[in-house]
């Protein structure tokens, strides 16, 4: 089924994202299994990455930043995608961590951090999620108090992606405990501030090499300086930047897919049972022909999501839609291609196996799929009519 052609794509871009693969089949493929057992990656890779430009290439010049746009680094995204490969942040560190420095952080800070994570010398998490509380910002515990021109910061996060690795972490605290969600504000805490540590890197179902930590805070003294915004304006602003951290799990799920049906295209007709390929009977041939023109209409959704989200037409409801669609599509995918592969679909030395259990999780993170079905429907439903 041939593909339809990427309007969205410059002639640069495609360019890059030959770099991109190169450097993904090259250097993260091969290793990736690895990495799994070790539950990380080397941070080597990541100033790897830096040095080939792949990480915030939107980032303006000023910032350290190649000046390129936000379409380069959905590249980066996909071409992981396309190998399966979960471990490497990239994509949080650049398009989701990054932008709260870009739009609230003051100039020093920019300068701090900003080129260093281009570089891939300092890699960045955002802290929101905590036992208890799980993703409700307006009911976190963690809360920072003013001391002088600093601020004390106590209290816990889990589920942090890039945990153990980062250097730069985005914490959602609590300058205002009683005023609920208008007390939330945004903090950086840096590695090697006295009082910031790390718990266990988290075990999980999928997802393996992703090092997914607890972090702790007690009385981090954090510089006033390193206030994200104003305060109890932090609810405002993860709320401003969801859609786009919402439609970059489209971007990552709808080429996660495409990967898992061409690995299962490649496999059925190689595979023989009773005397035939697997490929051969008419339950794998319907099979996959559903797969595929789901994987087509999602292809043209997600481009279209993105179209969207570059104009600054892409709403909360259209990225609560888009991540619906494309996390429920992974999900689809990924069961029924492991069911083609039979008992060696079960086994984690396949790709699809793996792929499996990586998906699980796009249905939960970022807004679970009933948050986003509420969204919707929310939007249909109980919005005022004009």
């Amino acid at each position: 089924m041939k593909p339809a052609p990427r309007l969205l794509f410059s002639p640069e871009h495609d360019a890059f994202r030959e770099q991109v693969r190169r450097f993904c089949e090259r250097e993260i493929a091969p290793h990736h299994a690895a990495w799994e057992g070790a539950h990380g990656v080397p941070r080597a890779v990541w100033r790897q990455a830096g040095d080939n430009g792949l990480l915030c290439c939107w980032l303006p010049e000023h910032l350290g930043g190649p000046g390129a746009d936000l379409l380069f680094d959905f590249i980066v995204a996909e071409e992981l995608g396309r190998i399966g490969a979960t471990g490497p942040g990239f994509a949080l560190h650049s398009v989701i961590v990054a932008p709260y420095l870009v739009a609230h952080g003051t100039p020093a800070l920019q300068q701090a951090l900003l080129p260093a994570m281009v570089r891939g010398e300092k890699i960045a998490a955002i802290a929101m999620t905590e036992p208890g509380t799980g993703s409700d910002v307006a009911a976190i515990r963690t809360q920072a108090r003013h001391d002088g021109d600093h601020y004390v910061l106590n209290g816990q996060k889990t589920f942090i992606t890039n945990g153990h690795n980062a250097d730069v972490v985005v914490v959602a605290c609590k300058t205002e405990p009683d005023k609920g969600a208008h007390g939330v504000s945004l903090l950086v805490v840096e590695e090697g501030m006295p009082g910031f540590t790390r718990g266990r890197n988290l075990r999980k179902i999928g997802q393996h090499a992703q090092d997914t930590a607890e972090l702790f805070f007690d009385n981090v003294r954090v510089p006033a300086t390193h206030l994200l915004g104003s305060e109890g304006q932090g609810f405002k602003y993860l709320m401003q930047k969801l859609a786009q951290e919402r439609l970059l799990v489209s971007v990552g799920c709808q080429a996660r897919a495409e990967a898992a049906l061409q690995w299962t295209v490649d496999y059925v007709q190689q595979r023989h049972a009773f005397r035939q390929r697997v490929a051969d009977f008419q339950n794998t041939r319907f099979k996959l022909a559903a797969l595929a023109t789901d994987i087509a209409a999602g292809r043209a959704y997600c481009d279209q999501l993105i179209a969207r989200h570059l104009v600054g037409e892409l709403d909360a409801v259209g990225a609560a839609a888009g991540k619906l669609w494309h996390s429920e599509l992974l999900g689809r995918v990924t069961d029924e291609c492991l069911q083609l592969f039979g008992g060696y679909g079960y086994m984690a030395e396949y790709p699809i196996a793996r792929a499996y259990t990586d998906a699980r999780i796009e249905r939960i993170y970022a807004g679970t799929s009933e948050i986003m079905k509420e969204i919707v429907a929310r939007d249909l439903l109980d919005a005022p009519k004009s």
